[in-house]
């Protein structure tokens, strides 16, 4: 992956990140409405995108799929620190990175924040988020988390 394929990544994951917490909807749901052409849109916009405001580009991504509000709200009642859309969006990309077989990253990503994992490093009341990308990564492929 060039330098530029994972700026895009981190950028898009990010993206994906901060809509989910806008709508309040899992990750997942998310990448699903968003479908494969749509992360592909992202990631062929993100180079431009990134210049501008995630609000502006997460408000026109929520119209133009259509993205209804939902009830995954893991921030509100939260009584630690939460970290920032791009912090998530780095621990992404990073999984993306390691886990993705060269020309199937878009899949990895559909895969990973489709996966238990991704409802997992997004409930800010544990510590999951926080863990060591590679242990985060074996998890994701083992199915569970590791003890």
């Amino acid at each position: 992956m060039t330098e530029k394929e994972k700026n895009d990544y981190f950028y898009v994951c990010s993206l994906i990140e901060y809509i989910a917490r806008e709508t309040k909807n899992k990750r997942g749901k998310i990448t699903k409405i968003l479908g494969k052409k749509g992360v592909e849109k992202l990631l062929y916009d993100a180079e431009v995108n990134h210049c501008l405001s995630f609000e502006q580009v997460s408000d026109e991504v929520i119209e133009q799929y259509q993205i209804p509000g939902g009830d995954f709200d893991t921030i509100t009642e939260c009584k630690y620190t939460i970290p920032s859309f791009m912090d998530i969006g780095k621990l992404y990309s990073i999984m993306i990175e390691d886990c993705a077989e060269e020309g199937k990253e878009v899949d990895e990503l559909l895969k990973i924040f489709s996966s238990f994992i991704s409802d997992k490093i997004s409930d800010f009341q544990t510590d999951v988020y926080y863990q060591n990308p590679s242990y985060l990564e074996c998890s994701y492929q083992a199915g569970y988390l590791l003890d």
